[in-house]
């Protein structure tokens, strides 16, 4: 609602009476206007106003356990990590599954892929992890037409403070997962306007700008996106004026545009699938050695473009373990060499390698192979099993021949 102030900050615009326009620096003598939410003033005394916060004033991704802060000291944040049930309930079902490798949030709105971090700069990570969020990121614009950003240098509501408790960051730091926020829909995409500086857009942007929404708005929401400001009696202030933009066409998609902007996000969601860690057999054989004996040999790859243990940060705080072998004997067999279970190393996949031949470490540390003697009749069938948390399972049986 508007109410006329002779110190106001808003003006109505020269270019369009629906608009309200900021008032210049110098400007004196003219009509201008105070804004403010719909709704009563709380212990109004007649001349101070002040915004009430909002009744619930939670934020989901300000919950999360990674560097939660206090209320006092990011609103929305909530009493204690993870204080909400649905918080909660994602919190755990991904710490008990850690076959998970990737995670995007959907939110809305401002048109743009962000990635962790919300506190550090990019200096922070690992190098690696870096690229391959680079390269996750480019794909992302490469298939929905997005930008990918960092949240910490792209996206800060101020350039003095920084979001905590995202999710992305959890997900990352906590479980070493390379997670996205994706933030649909942004109407000023529509007229054109597809490098908005996000939050500093809201702060100061060109006039035309608002006319072309405007426009917009008139011409493909038959004028539902913009109300017109209309006489209303208040019960405290008396005569204000209520109008301007309806928030629910710029935080979500207008039903007629909704198929289309989501459209492209599951071919970028399928692409990370394809890009994870899988173990594939090689080699599963036996060779007689004679008296009895056999070698048993089990060679497994990783497939995968991305690393068994996925983020360098996973293997820093050994959030996976490698991949893990074992062998299942037939009856009358014995184990002469090797361990019926023994953990072995992470597999590299092809993310790290260089593009340039002379800098590139082409060694096979994408393959395990483990051998075991065995001493058994002959005919019998040996059961060979390789697993990892994050690349899977493969199964094999030799005869021993």
């Amino acid at each position: 609602m508007r109410i006329p102030d002779p110190n106001g900050a808003w003006k109505v615009s020269d270019a369009d009476p629906r608009l309200l326009v900021r008032r210049a620096p110098e400007e004196y003598g003219g009509t201008y206007y105070r804004l403010l939410p719909e709704g009563r003033l709380k212990n109004y005394d007649g001349v101070t106003i002040r915004v009430q916060p909002e009744k619930e004033g939670l934020d989901l991704n300000r919950n999360y356990p990674f560097e939660w802060r206090q209320e006092h000291e990011q609103h929305g944040a909530g009493p204690f990590p993870a204080s909400e049930p649905e918080v909660r309930a994602m919190v755990d079902f991904i710490s008990a599954h850690n076959n998970i490798i990737g995670g995007v949030c959907f939110h809305t709105f401002s048109a743009v892929l962000l990635r962790p971090y919300s506190t550090k700069p990019d200096e922070a990570f690992p190098a690696e992890d870096l690229w391959i969020f680079q390269k996750i990121g480019a794909k992302g614009t490469e298939l929905t037409g997005y930008p990918n950003v960092s949240i910490f240098h792209d996206f800060k509501y101020h350039p003095k403070e920084v979001i905590t408790g995202g999710s992305d960051d959890w997900m990352y730091e906590h479980r070493g997962m390379f997670a996205w926020t994706a933030e649909l829909w942004d109407p000023r995409r529509q007229v054109g306007i597809t490098e908005p500086k996000f939050a500093e857009w809201f702060r100061e942007h060109p006039l035309e700008h608002d006319l072309a929404l405007l426009k917009w708005n008139d011409e493909q929401l038959d004028g539902k996106g913009y109300v017109e400001w209309y006489e209303f009696e208040h019960p405290q202030l008396g005569k204000v004026e209520l109008g301007g933009w309806d928030m629910l066409y710029w935080r979500n998609p207008p039903p007629a545009f909704l198929e289309k902007e989501i459209a492209p996000f599951p071919a970028w969601l399928v692409w990370q699938l394809l890009i994870s860690p899988r173990l594939e057999l090689r080699e599963a054989s036996a060779t007689a050695l004679g008296d009895g004996t056999y070698r048993v040999r089990l060679v497994v790859d990783n497939t995968g473009w991305l690393p068994t243990y996925v983020t360098k940060k996973a293997l820093e705080k050994k959030l996976t373990r490698g991949v893990i072998c074992e062998i299942e004997l037939p009856e009358g067999a014995a184990l002469e060499a090797g361990k019926l279970r023994e953990e072995f190393s992470q597999l590299e996949g092809r993310a790290g390698k260089t593009a340039f031949s002379y800098w590139n470490d082409d060694s096979t540390t994408d393959r395990l192979k483990v051998e075991w003697v065995v001493r058994a009749p002959q005919g019998g069938d040996v059961k060979l099993l390789a697993r990892h948390d994050r690349a899977g399972v493969v199964r094999a049986t030799v005869t021993l021949a």
